[in-house]
C-alpha cells in the first residue's frame, strides 16, 4: 500500500492517562527492571511511577516495538495468554489471501479465537453493516488499551489489505466512558459509545470491496512499522472534528474561523457548530489541540527555541505560551524539552 502523504495524524498525542492503561499489561508481562528501560528508550517521562506527560504517536511505536521484543509478547500483555513472536506476521499471511474484505474479518475472527482464552472475537453481518464483537469469555477485568488496540488492529488490517482507510460506522466500549474519552477520536475515525456489553467496531458493508495484492515487501514493511499503520487513524476522511484538524493542518490555520472550516467542508457555520457538538467538542477545543501538538512536536526536537514556538503557535508572548501549555498538558513547556532529552 502507498504511504500517505504526512497529515495531522503524525503530530496527534494522547494523554497520560489513556496510555496509563497500557502500562499496567506491561508491568504485569515485564520484569521490575525492564518496563523503566522500555520507557526511558521510548521517550517516555516517569514522576512517581506515573506517566507525566501526552504521549505522542513515534512514543508509542518505539514503546510497543521494544516491549514486544523483548516480553516475548506481541500484545503486550493485554491478554491472559502470551502472543507469542511471529503471530501477526501470520495474520497478515493469513488475511492476505482472502477473497473478499468480509472474508478478511472472518480470518481474523478464526486466528484470535485460537489465541484467546478471556474472550471470542464474533463476526456479524446483516447486509447494511459488517461487524466485529469482543465477547467475554467468564468474569474478567476489562483492559480499556486491549480492547482500543484488539479493534484498531481490525481496521488497520482491514484498511491494509483495501488500500485505504475503511470507514468505520461506530465503536463501542464494554467499560464507562473515562475522563479520557476524547483520546478515543484521535484513535477512531467514527463515533465512539461507551458501557455496553460488549466492545465492538462497525463497517460500511456496501464500500467493502475486493482486496488488493499485498507482495511479501509491503507485509513485512507493515510489520516493520507497527503499530503505525493500525492504532492512530488519518485524518482525512471521517469524523467532523478530523475533517476540522486536517484543515486546519493544511491551512493558514492561526488566522481561520470557524467560516471558514465550514465553508472548506461545505456546511453552514451553524450545522458544523452542532456537528462538533454532537462529536463533544468545538472549533476552539481542536485548534488548541493542533497547537498544543505542534507545540510538543517542536519542544521534543530541541530545534526552537520556546519563544520561537510560542510565536509560531499564534501567542503574541512566550509568558502567554506557557499559561496556556499548562492549561493544556498541565506541565510546563520545559518539562518537555526536558523529557525528550
Amino acid at each position: 500500500m502507498q504511504i500517505p502523504p504526512p497529515d495531522s495524524s503524525s503530530l496527534a498525542t494522547v494523554s497520560p492517562q489513556f496510555a496509563e492503561d497500557w502500562l499496567r499489561a506491561l508491568r504485569q508481562c515485564s520484569t521490575e527492571s525492564q518496563l523503566p528501560s522500555f520507557l526511558q528508550r521510548a521517550g517516555l517521562h516517569l514522576a512517581e511511577g506515573q506517566l507525566t506527560h501526552r504521549v505522542t504517536l513515534d512514543q508509542i511505536v518505539r514503546l510497543y516495538q521494544i516491549a514486544a521484543v523483548e516480553t516475548g509478547d506481541e500484545m503486550t500483555g493485554l491478554w491472559s495468554r502470551p502472543v507469542r513472536p511471529r503471530a501477526l506476521q501470520h495474520l497478515l499471511t493469513s488475511v492476505r489471501e482472502a477473497s473478499t474484505l468480509p472474508a478478511a474479518l472472518h480470518r481474523f475472527t478464526t486466528f484470535w479465537n485460537l489465541l484467546l482464552d478471556d474472550y471470542q472475537v464474533h463476526l456479524s453481518e446483516d447486509g447494511a453493516c459488517t461487524g466485529l464483537q469482543l465477547v467475554p469469555q467468564g468474569e474478567q477485568p476489562v483492559q480499556r488499551f486491549g480492547h482500543m488496540l484488539i479493534l484498531k488492529l481490525a481496521h488497520g488490517l482491514l484498511s491494509w489489505l483495501a488500500g485505504y482507510e475503511v470507514p468505520v460506522r461506530a465503536v463501542q466500549f464494554a467499560f464507562e466512558r473515562p475522563a479520557f474519552a476524547q483520546d478515543y477520536a484521535v484513535i477512531f475515525p467514527a463515533p465512539v459509545s461507551f458501557g455496553v456489553h460488549c466492545s465492538a467496531i462497525a463497517f460500511e458493508t456496501k464500500p467493502l470491496g475486493l482486496p488488493g495484492h499485498r507482495s511479501n515487501a509491503e507485509l513485512n514493511a507493515f510489520l516493520a512499522r507497527a503499530p503505525r499503520d493500525w492504532i492512530f487513524t488519518g485524518f482525512r476522511e471521517h469524523t467532523q472534528s478530523l475533517k476540522v484538524r486536517e484543515f486546519l493542518y493544511r491551512s493558514s490555520w492561526e488566522n481561520c474561523h470557524l467560516a471558514d472550516a465550514a465553508r472548506a467542508l461545505s456546511v453552514t457555520p451553524r450545522t458544523l457548530m452542532r456537528r462538533l457538538d454532537a462529536e463533544d467538542t468545538s472549533f476552539q477545543a481542536i485548534k488548541d489541540g493542533l497547537r498544543r501538538d505542534l507545540a510538543i512536536r517542536d519542544l521534543q526536537s530541541g530545534l526552537k527555541s520556546i519563544e520561537e514556538i510560542s510565536q509560531d503557535t499564534g501567542f503574541s508572548s512566550a509568558a502567554n505560551f506557557h499559561r496556556a501549555f499548562r492549561r493544556w498538558t498541565g506541565a510546563p513547556p520545559s518539562a518537555y524539552r526536558s523529557a525528550a532529552g
